[in-house]
């Protein structure tokens, strides 16, 4: 009898290893300090003083990377396996938060933040999740969701231990000494990681033809021919808009927007990722039993709820702010916990980096609208309020987009069926 990697052990490195990535969730936290430390450094006063809005472009940088290296890196965890990957990303990942912690403008933390941590954990972050999930062909979502899940809980254990750290030492010594501690620890973590056999099956496993693809794997250029990959691109877009463009400023617009101490304002950091991770599990797991868009679905709808709550948390204070972010971090979870499982049910699983890879990108174009739209906003307004009116009817969007998905899968499989039955 073959003898198999304990996919058990995989699982559970892997959500290890995300743990440590997560700290970019946590971004908010660092983007105040950051801000400070460079206006002390160049001298900058009045008018020309930084804010936390300032530095989005580095978070936003960062997220772009993710398609990037995952398409990239992707076909290599394919082919060859995550180990190299995510020892080579750990490196990139700790020396981008150690470097990010000594330059002097936003131009060199868009450089070392942006680009160089985020092409290391964009490596990292696509072998751990693809990776596990072709472990577990019969728990796809429970999966994806729990290695995501582990991802989006990081700030909630780190954020309070990050802002203490920063008031005590300072924001410069707390990148560095966090960008060491977690290369090393994602880098011991890869050598645990090992290959998904391609006739690797789990006792008992009965593969289901339920999905479009019927048991194809598609490569990215069929899939991208496939009218279903962009109903599922554009909604996995509106899903990631909301929830970037909370978690890039929310610690500032806690302080601005609902008058809350920078204390109570990193609790509502912890509360949305305790949230967004939670979603990501929860979601994952009931997709499993309920199927993916209906999940989706209400999550669409659920996040037209907090984002109204976020709108009138202006007038009606911090109660309604935090059942607001708990509302959006939930769905924004949802998403990042079933499309995982999502793309590999319709495109198969033996290019599935790849594949979602290229559906991340969906994810990136969030990334690049939501904190900017929220910096915009508050230029041009002096306020957050119409981030959110904006944000709303994008989820709205993305909530109508889940029926066409179900109208444009039903057309693909019925002519699918009716070309099997020419061929016959």
């Amino acid at each position: 009898m073959k003898k198999y990697p304990n996919r058990w052990l995989i699982a559970a490195v892997s959500c290890i290893i995300n743990l440590c990535l997560g700290t970019n969730y946590a971004w908010s936290v660092f983007a105040g300090p950051l801000a400070q430390r460079l206006n002390v450094v160049n001298g900058l006063t009045g008018a020309a003083m930084l804010h936390a809005g300032n530095l989005a472009i580095v978070f936003t940088t960062m997220h772009a990377m993710l398609p990037i290296a995952m398409i990239c890196g992707g076909a290599i965890n394919d082919r060859y396996g995550p180990r190299l990957l995510v020892c080579g990303g750990s490196l990139m990942f700790g020396g981008g938060m150690i470097l990010a912690g000594l330059v002097e403008s936003v131009q060199g933390m868009v450089a070392v933040y942006g680009f160089l941590a985020g092409l290391g954990f964009s490596l990292v972050y696509t072998c751990t999740v693809n990776n596990a999930i072709k472990f577990f062909p019969d728990k796809k979502g429970l999966m994806g969701g729990l290695t995501t899940a582990s991802y989006g809980l990081s700030p909630v254990i780190l954020s309070p231990v990050i802002q203490g750290m920063i008031e005590r030492w300072g924001v410069s010594y707390t990148l560095s000494l966090l960008g060491i501690v977690f290369a090393v620890v994602i880098c011991a973590g890869s050598f645990f990681l090992a290959k998904c056999p391609e006739d690797y099956a789990p006792p008992g496993f009965v593969p289901s033809d339920a999905a479009y693809g019927g048991g194809r794997d598609y490569t990215w250029r069929q899939m991208l021919r496939c009218p279903l990959f962009y109903v599922m691109f554009f909604l996995f877009a509106c899903g990631s808009l909301q929830g970037l463009m909370m978690i890039s400023q929310a610690s500032t617009v806690a302080q601005e927007m609902a008058g809350m101490p920078v204390a109570a304002a990193a609790v509502m950091v912890s509360l949305l990722a305790l949230f967004n991770a939670a979603g990501r599990a929860i979601c994952g797991y009931i997709s499993d039993k309920l199927g993916r868009i209906n999940v989706i679905t209400v999550a669409s709808l659920t996040s037209l709820g907090g984002l109204a709550l976020l709108y009138f948390s202006a007038k009606q204070g911090a109660i309604l702010f935090a059942v607001g972010i708990c509302l959006v971090g939930f769905c924004f979870g949802s998403f990042l916990g079933v499309f995982p499982g999502f793309t590999t049910d319709r495109f198969g699983v033996r290019n599935s980096s790849v594949n979602y890879g290229v559906m991340f990108l969906g994810f990136s174009l969030g990334s690049l609208t939501g904190p900017n739209l929220m910096n915009q906003v508050r230029q041009a307004s002096g306020n957050y309020q119409a981030a959110f009116i904006i944000a709303a009817v994008l989820a709205f969007c993305g909530f109508l987009l889940t029926f066409v998905y179900r109208r444009v899968a039903k057309s693909e499989r019925e002519w699918d069926k009716a070309a099997k039955i020419s061929r016959i």
